[in-house]
């Protein structure tokens, strides 16, 4: 019996079967449709479900501030109550389903929120930088020390004094190290990091030029 051959074409040598995806794909690119693909289509939808799962980790305080509806807020709050295998299965098809009917500013939203969870908020980054350059600037130069105090006046001139001495002398014992060692801050640029970061929590801090290395006052 002669084996009935498939219906299709070739393209640079390749036999491409008709309703396959290939097909499919080749044609909507001779139309020079912009219509997703198959391929993309099961993409986007794997993406939204992956989304959707991690929606599970988000803090119930970022989860609040989301505007998202009631009905896959209450379908977040179940698949996490859900312990049996099947049943989370089918629970997170279900929030799949709902995440694929949100508006593209809602999935920035929560990707946004999701990075703020994972890495901490943009504000949050900044006030560290900050920190890290008071830190660096009251170790580095001899008048950070009056500005600091007339920028943030309730801080224990003392103790931040005793501080920035020590910090500096740790550096320059560091500064005398063996080429090729890693650098090592001992406890008291540590201290001095959380006396600025206490200090600028209760005092919004002041602009600041920039700040130049340790290396550079040697």
């Amino acid at each position: 019996m002669t084996r009935k051959l498939k219906k299709g074409y070739y393209v640079k040598g390749q036999f491409i079967a008709e309703g396959s995806e290939a097909d499919l794909a080749f044609k909507l690119e001779l139309k020079g449709s912009d219509e997703p693909s198959r391929t993309e289509l099961k993409r986007e939808s794997d993406e939204l479900q992956e989304l959707g799962e991690a929606l599970l980790t988000l803090r119930a305080a970022l989860l609040a501030r989301l505007p998202l509806s009631e009905k896959l807020v209450d379908a977040v709050v179940e698949a996490k109550r859900i312990s049996n295998f099947e049943g989370k299965r089918r629970q997170m098809q279900f929030i799949g389903k709902l995440m694929r009917k949100l508006e593209p500013q809602m999935l920035v939203a929560i990707r946004a929120a999701l990075h703020e969870q994972n890495f901490g908020s943009a504000q949050e980054s900044l006030s560290l930088h900050l920190a890290e350059q008071w830190r660096d600037r009251l170790i580095a130069e001899e008048n950070a020390f009056e500005e600091w105090l007339r920028a943030y006046a309730s801080t224990d001139a003392q103790q931040l004094r005793a501080l920035i001495r020590q910090a500096r002398k740790d550096a320059a014992a560091q500064a005398k190290a063996p080429a090729g060692e890693a650098q090592r801050h001992g406890r008291a640029y540590r201290e001095l990091f959380q006396l600025v970061r206490e200090q600028m929590q209760a005092i919004p801090a002041p602009e600041l030029p920039a700040v130049p290395s340790i290396a550079s006052m040697q």
